[in-house]
């Protein structure tokens, strides 16, 4: 039996289809054939697939009527339509029924293989990511830690092996890759998981406050304190104690800070006495910390009580593999949150946030994602709803390039826009709404190609 990702290819020309099997086999996917709708639905039926790459016009029934069929009788599976006329039209009737995308014959074989492999990875994204924080098993699951690139299955093997330690970690990376959550799952991977999570941050409090809030207080310690207060040792007590943003712990504490990690003792301010707390450590930062040791920024002895184990978290440019997870967990849990009913995700809109360097990490992907459900005019989030840094970042994909076999879609489609704006006087939301598309993607396509002089 197979676990390669199944791709139906729907044409009656034996030569099209010939060639999208030399090519699709080499990215690893398992071609099943037919030559007509009907045969079509019987294998959909019989033997599933991930995705179908389905040709319009067809002896028989035509592939808009098979789409409609497609996506009634097998919701999950992702079509990509193929038609040999360039019609924008077609296409747009396509998408507008439901469709992933389409492509014109003969098929461009950089973009026959990047369409392929979004849809690949949108049809896995419907089934896998269904409830959010789902996707993915175990401490994954229970630390909502989305996706399943490389990357990230390195740092949960290790926070699997590491977690039911008693070792102190220290978690690496830049800000915005999501080490709260890791150390989330280290909590939940040991014999403290029952036991109470408390972070801090150190970055966000001036040092007199960070210390009252890390060791406690008691009553009559300075002015205004009214009553005893436990601090967050106390707090994590028989827990794990998150100390976020360490490599901004102030100078002046690390020696106190230092003592508590050794001793597993306290002692609030203004008290004489000591408090035992039994707390396992976890720390994280965004800085070279052996780096601020060597400036004389951090005590060298407190940096190697830290990192008896490392964990470094990847930034979000190498582990792409995950980005159409992540954006699917948060339109489902942000299109809640905004009261927003999002259906789908335009293939463009991938695209887009795909070229993008993401500097900001999973935190800006959140950001974009929420600032697109909130502008998006219709229930399909489209490459119009981002913002211009982003829906223009890279250039053109691929995907985009003038194909060798004849006029490419940029090409055809900024003929289309032109002669549409032609037909409705320049008016673009009259232009938008005969394109089937939002005025936001419209003003985008207009950019892109140079054509707001006209409008």
């Amino acid at each position: 039996m197979t676990d390669k990702p199944k791709l139906l290819v729907v044409d009656d020309e034996a030569g099209h289809r010939m060639m999208i099997k030399a090519v699709m086999q080499d990215q690893g996917f398992e071609i099943l054939e037919a030559v007509n709708g009907m045969q079509c639905l019987e294998i959909l039926d019989s033997r599933g697939a991930d995705v179908v790459l389905l040709d319009i016009k067809m002896p028989g029934i035509d592939g808009m009527q098979v789409l409609e069929q497609i996506n009634r009788r097998h919701p999950g599976v992702q079509v990509v339509m193929l038609t040999a006329f360039g019609s924008v039209g077609s296409a747009v009737d396509a998408m507008k029924q439901g469709a992933f995308d389409y492509l014109t014959k003969p098929a461009d074989i950089e973009e026959l293989k990047s369409v392929m492999v979004m849809a690949l990875d949108y049809s896995r994204l419907v089934r896998e990511s269904a409830p959010p924080g789902k996707s993915l098993p175990g401490l994954q699951e229970k630390a909502r830690i989305i996706g399943q690139s490389i990357a990230m299955q390195r740092v949960m093997d290790l926070v699997e092996q590491v977690g039911p330690s008693e070792a102190n970690v220290l978690l690496l990376g830049e800000s915005g890759t999501g080490k709260e959550l890791v150390a989330r799952a280290l909590h939940q991977a040991g014999s403290r998981s029952q036991g109470p999570m408390v972070s801090i941050n150190c970055a966000a409090l001036p040092r007199e406050l960070l210390e009252s809030e890390l060791f406690g207080y008691q009553k009559g310690a300075f002015t205004g304190a009214v009553k005893d207060k436990p601090g967050k040792f106390q707090l994590a007590h028989k827990g794990t104690l998150f100390l976020d943003e360490i490599g901004e712990f102030p100078l002046q504490l690390q020696a106190k800070l230092l003592r508590a990690l050794q001793e597993k003792m306290v002692q609030p301010l203004g008290s004489s006495h000591e408090i035992a707390v039994d707390v396992r450590f976890v720390a994280a930062t965004n800085k070279d910390l052996l780096r601020e040791v060597r400036a004389g920024n951090f005590r060298q002895d407190l940096y190697y009580r830290l990192s008896v184990v490392e964990i470094e978290v990847p930034p979000l440019r190498e582990r792409m593999d995950d980005l159409t997870f992540l954006v699917n967990h948060f339109v489902e849990i942000l299109g809640r949150k905004n009261r927003k009913q999002v259906r789908g995700i335009n293939s463009n809109f991938l695209q887009a946030l795909k070229r993008y360097h993401w500097p900001g990490n999973v935190r800006e992907l959140e950001n974009v994602v929420e600032r697109a459900i909130i502008l998006c005019r219709s229930d399909v989030l489209d490459v119009g709803d981002l913002p211009e840094s982003i829906a223009l970042a890279g250039g053109s994909t691929q995907a985009e390039q003038k194909s060798p076999h004849g006029e490419g879609l940029q090409d055809a489609e900024k003929k289309a826009l032109e002669q549409m704006l032609k037909t409705h006087n320049g008016h673009r939301e009259n232009t938008a709404r005969a394109l089937g598309i939002s005025r936001r993607t419209l003003q985008y396509k207009l950019k892109k190609y140079g054509l707001t002089r006209k409008a």
